[in-house]
């Protein structure tokens, strides 16, 4: 992101990384890469409008067998989990370098 402060730049790091780390955990085989977060984020503050986008235009198959709303609040929770555990602790996990995730989609 340009014209970020290097505190807000982290922050958006730890919450894209919670992201992925939901995924990661819900069984969804795709990852968040920066240019898809910073995209996503520009649609505005509502996270279930966010992941709604995301799901009708690069997972739409999705939709087919789980409501839109449903798979939201799933990964909404689990994103808090892991977003307060990687803000507790120094250490950082690259889910993009996790086997069987699919980049940016």
């Amino acid at each position: 992101m340009e014209n970020q402060s290097p505190i807000q730049y982290w922050r958006d790091e730890i919450e894209r990384n919670a992201y992925n780390a939901a995924f990661f955990e819900l069984g969804l085989r795709w990852h968040w890469d920066g240019e898809t977060y910073d995209r996503l984020m520009g649609l505005g503050e509502d996270a279930n409008t966010r992941i709604g986008h995301y799901l009708k235009t690069e997972q739409p198959h999705l939709l087919k067998a789980y409501d839109a709303e449903f798979l939201a609040l799933a990964i909404e929770q689990k994103k808090e989990i892991h977003r307060k555990r990687e803000m507790a602790s120094s250490s950082y996990f690259n889910w993009a370098e996790s086997h069987g995730v699919e980049l940016g989609a």
